[in-house]
């Protein structure tokens, strides 16, 4: 992977983000994404936010080898830090967990008053995204999921609307867990990662089966049960 090849996954991040954006890219690791993004004319300008030294070390010599300094600054801060007010109109956070990407966001809350896009890539937990934004006043817009190197991934688009929108009353906990916009495709990478979710699911709970029965353990159980029923549900259909 380099500035002139993103991988599946990158490449998918950049197809969302709209033409003439002023992008921060948060975790930017090599600055891969907003080289790329400034090389095909997509992103006007770009912060790529490194929290690590070494990545942040990697990214600036990256904007430099690419003639870049003009368009992108490399800082170093942890989450929206890097960002000033204002500054930008579109997010992309991606290759971390759900959990910290919603910790990202309502950290730096005092940030999003002129972003107009959050493109968010978890690598688990894309569930803790989508109750943040659903608290947040952020319509979920669009949603992907994708198959690279055996993995899969999913990519959450938002934009500033109506966070109830996607869901429905009656379906809403499902859609949550599974993806509103991605249960109705229900596509090879889709059924693949909750196929596998839920034998590990089952794993778990044969375990706990030989474990001292508590009140805390049959809550567990119960949890598990419930997203177990929800993902057959989605997947016989």
């Amino acid at each position: 992977m380099n500035i002139e090849q993103l991988s599946k996954r990158l490449e998918t991040v950049v197809s969302y983000i709209p033409a003439g954006s002023r992008i921060a890219d948060i975790g930017s690791d090599h600055a891969y994404l907003p080289c790329y993004a400034l090389r095909k004319g997509i992103a006007e300008t770009a912060i790529a936010g490194e929290v690590v030294k070494g990545p942040y070390l990697s990214a600036e010599k990256q904007v430099k080898d690419a003639c870049l300094q003009d368009k992108i600054e490399v800082r170093l801060g942890n989450g929206l830090e890097v960002v000033a007010p204002g500054e930008v109109d579109c997010i992309t956070i991606a290759g971390m967990g759900g959990a910290l990407i919603a910790t990202i966001l309502e950290e730096g809350k005092d940030k999003l008053a002129s972003v107009k896009r959050l493109i968010l890539q978890p690598n688990v937990s894309a569930k803790s995204i989508r109750v943040w934004l659903l608290q947040n006043g952020w319509e979920l817009t669009a949603e992907e999921i994708i198959e690279e190197d055996g993995k899969v991934y999913e990519i959450l688009t938002a934009d500033r609307g109506e966070s109830d929108r996607p869901y429905s009353e009656d379906e809403r906990q499902k859609e949550l867990l599974l993806g509103p916009f991605l249960m109705q495709e229900r596509n090879e990478a889709f059924r693949k990662k909750w196929t596998q979710e839920s034998a590990q699911w089952k794993n778990i709970m044969s375990n706990m089966e030989k474990a001292e029965q508590t009140d805390a353990l049959n809550e567990r159980k119960a949890e598990l049960m419930d997203k177990i029923q929800m993902v057959e549900e989605v997947l016989s259909k």
